[in-house]
């Protein structure tokens, strides 16, 4: 029987971060390696109250966990593919890539709302840059807010406007019944003085008792925002368990293109351990890495970063690696979008040339502009 292994791997602190690098401790776990995650406080969980494209670079959420990893402190380190700069330093190498989550991105809205039914003048959350452009390129008539926090607490931004107003609802109805029934032990007439106002057939305390902790938690909060539907990234809310949370609908990948890497894990290391090639035995999607290396490349040509309004999406299709890339500028005004099967023997060359005649027709005018 092969002896047990255990190594330190690092992980942001936030519920969804520790569920995904829980998944990974639980693959290891089934090759007799045994993970500690441990807990590190990034950039940009410092910042609570900035987006990410005013962090002033790329690699917030990332470095902090890398550098335990390069100075020993950890063996490992688990991130989203798409937090990942694809300038990482030469010492730290992306062992392993698990299968891929759904990339898409979704519109979320407590009063069932897709994006071709929303009024008019409709607020959209969302932190991202691209998801902004992408909806006013189809819905101009939208106003897009920011929105800033981990996923349950964007969720409960979206929430908090119309719970918190349905709870001062009851109370007032509970309120307005006691001086009923107060009015009613003094005058039998009482009814013929007073308004009739909305009744209930459950009491406040049974209604309050019957919401979710995220309901709960999103009553107590302050919003500065009233958002009708945000934006968020559907992998992300099923790592999470709030896809019941609220009325969703998935966004075409066709006109919203996701981020490189969205959906993905990547699992880093020291490039000159010998942990490395244990990952990736233990947790490596061949197809995931395939696909999620050519959106990486593509971006780093175009030099995108991962806040710039830029969509890349692969995927295997028999034997090309289907690859659609939109650039657009902040308003989606301006937009470059094609479409281009990359053969997979040669992906990274090609996908090199793709970026090449991408920029050609002025896909990076168009990043360089919306970084100014």
């Amino acid at each position: 029987m092969s002896t047990r292994e255990s190594i330190a791997v690092a992980t942001r602190g936030s519920d969804l971060a520790l569920r995904q690098a829980r998944t990974v401790a639980e693959r290891l776990e089934d090759h007799r390696i045994e993970a500690t995650l441990v807990e590190v406080e990034t950039t940009g969980d410092r910042i609570d109250d900035a987006l990410i494209q005013d962090l002033g670079k790329t690699g917030a959420f990332v470095r902090a966990l890398d550098e335990r990893v390069l100075d020993g402190e950890v063996d490992a380190a688990v991130h989203s593919m798409k937090d990942v700069p694809t300038d990482q330093p030469d010492d730290i190498v992306v062992a392993a890539v698990p299968r891929r989550a759904s990339p898409v991105d979704v519109l979320l809205s407590p009063t069932g709302e897709d994006l071709g039914t929303l009024p008019a003048g409709a607020t959209v959350g969302t932190s991202s840059l691209r998801r902004g452009a992408q909806i006013l390129a189809r819905r101009p008539d939208l106003a897009v807010e920011p929105l800033r926090g981990n996923v349950d607490t964007r969720v409960q931004k979206l929430l908090a406007p119309r719970l918190q107003a349905e709870h001062e609802r009851r109370l007032e109805a509970k309120k307005a019944d006691r001086s009923d029934k107060e009015r009613d032990r003094k005058r039998t007439d009482d009814r013929d003085v007073h308004d009739d106002g909305p009744t209930f057939e459950r009491s406040v305390e049974e209604w309050f008792d019957d919401r979710s902790e995220l309901d709960r938690q999103a009553m107590e909060r302050e919003v500065d925002t009233e958002y009708d539907a945000i934006v968020l990234a559907r992998a992300g809310l099923e790592r999470s368990g709030l896809t019941d949370a609220v009325s969703m609908s998935d966004l075409s990948r066709q006109h919203h293109v996701p981020s490189a890497g969205q959906g993905a894990l990547a699992v880093t290391t020291r490039s000159d351990s010998e942990l490395a090639e244990r990952l990736f035995e233990a947790l490596d999607h061949p197809h995931s890495r395939v696909a999620t290396t050519a959106e990486r490349i593509v971006l780093d040509e175009l030099g995108g970063g991962c806040v710039a309004p830029i969509g890349i999406h692969a995927h295997i299709k028999g034997d090309a690696v289907s690859t659609r890339v939109q650039v657009l500028n902040l308003d989606g005004t301006e937009a470059i979008a094609e479409t281009r099967d990359l053969d997979v023997e040669g992906y990274a060359a090609a996908a090199r040339d793709f970026a090449a005649d991408l920029a050609d027709r002025g896909a990076r005018e168009l990043i360089e502009e919306a970084a100014q």
